[in-house]
């Protein structure tokens, strides 16, 4: 159901400053004409915003051709507090606030409320957003609701999104998931301690969606900057050092950096799908042509030589990623 290189709707949701209502319509738009089929939002993004601008943008589209994840675990309740949003990351009108909630009764009026702001009768994936401090209740009530929504045809698959892999891992055990959304943390710098929660993925059927494959900037331009961020905070000494060793290697082969980051994550069979946000057409354009280029082989040879890829991670195989689809 998810493979290819998807978009993610953060940006859609003015992540850190404004995106003109043409600008993310263009976005969608250019995402659809190179084939992506898979388009990620969730309420957290712009308060919703990110929801109500994709599914506007997708409205006129054959529901049958793409695919949409949206998230549970926080809900929007109206407030009139005023100000902005930027404490939370978005450059949108502080309308709403987030409450918490894994609750069965949760999870089914955050759902309900996204498929409003996204004019759809189903969404093919859903995710419990970030549950890191609700696991108990979430594995309790929240999946278990999820697990009915599925059974109803109103969710296609269900899973966890996540920024550690331990997490999601306590989720895999103990719970039938469909997927796995886990961001950052399984990139081209930063992977040997994922890998094994990938491959217990893989044997229990879990499709895997690596987002944030750029480490929040670190890896997302050739020469990397002494001011590159990673996990939206200053990249510490170590990984500059790191991710600049590995652009160094990337140049020899005449590969971009990104482009090896976009590559990367598809060597492991239990990834299904990347997801990168873009808040202009010509960065979806330049992200797909990334996505589509060739890597040779001798690059990730190269990497492992001097020891900037673990041994025990599996490298893509030397041909272009396919593609992208629904």
């Amino acid at each position: 159901m998810i493979s290819g290189l998807g978009l993610g709707g953060s940006a859609l949701g003015n992540l850190y400053r404004a995106v003109s209502e043409v600008d993310a319509r263009a976005t969608v738009d250019a995402a659809w004409l190179a084939g992506v089929r898979y388009f990620d939002t969730a309420p957290h993004y712009g308060l919703g915003l990110s929801e109500r601008r994709l599914g506007a943008a997708l409205a006129d589209r054959p529901r049958s051709e793409f695919v949409v994840s949206t998230k549970v675990g926080r809900l929007l309740e109206p407030c009139d507090a005023g100000g902005d949003d930027l404490a939370d990351g978005f450059a949108v009108p502080a309308t709403h606030r987030r409450v918490w909630d894994f609750s069965a009764d949760g999870v089914r009026r955050s759902l309900e409320a996204s498929l409003t702001r996204l004019g759809l009768d189903r969404v093919d994936v859903v995710y419990l957003h970030d549950p890191d401090d609700h696991c108990e209740q979430a594995l309790r009530e929240a999946l278990p609701a999820l697990a009915e929504l599925k059974a109803q045809g109103v969710v296609r698959g269900i899973g966890v999104g996540v920024n550690r892999w331990q997490v999601a891992e306590r989720f895999v055990l103990e719970h039938p998931l469909d997927h796995v959304m886990l961001a950052g943390r399984y990139t081209l710098l930063e992977h040997a301690a994922t890998a094994g929660f990938l491959s217990r993925c893989w044997v229990r059927g879990v499709s895997v969606v690596a987002a944030g494959v750029f480490n929040s900037g670190l890896l997302a331009r050739g020469e990397v900057p002494a001011d590159a961020t990673h996990d939206y905070t200053t990249a510490p000494r170590a990984l500059l050092d790191r991710a600049r060793r590995i652009a160094a290697v990337c140049r020899r082969h005449g590969i971009p950096l990104p482009q090896a980051a976009l590559h990367f994550p598809f060597g492991h069979p239990a990834v299904r799908a990347v997801v990168v946000g873009a808040r202009t057409a010509a960065e979806v354009t330049e992200n797909v042509a990334l996505a589509t280029g060739h890597v040779p082989a001798a690059l990730w040879s190269d990497l492992l030589a001097e020891n900037l890829l673990s041994a025990n991670v599996p490298v893509p195989p030397p041909k272009a990623v396919e593609k992208p689809t629904g």
